[in-house]
């Protein structure tokens, strides 16, 4: 049987569906019929797309406040590796 290809788009929105809805990635899967591991995977790829992050729905302000520092805490660690990367290239080349 062959496994079906879904389109990038159709990807995006799917994120974009479980961040706007508040619904469990496994709820998203199980109506679509897809399994589960598929759509956590788009998740982990598209989940910080910015047109993505802006239609998330929060639960809380609590829950908002922990994902922001959450995003925070990930872009200052992308942050450190470029200015790592960014010495090491230029040691390198003197």
């Amino acid at each position: 049987m062959k496994k079906p290809v879904y389109d990038e788009a159709f990807k995006r929105q799917t994120v974009q569906h479980i961040k706007e809805s508040g619904q469990t990635v496994a709820e998203v899967a199980r109506e679509l019929k897809i399994n589960d591991n598929t759509v956590y995977g788009w998740v982990k790829k598209f989940g910080t797309d910015p047109e993505v992050v802006a239609a998330q729905v929060f639960k809380s302000d609590e829950h908002q406040m922990r994902e922001m520092q959450k995003r925070i805490r990930e872009l200052q660690e992308e942050n450190e590796i470029l200015k790592k990367a960014m010495h090491y290239f230029a040691k390198d080349r003197r």
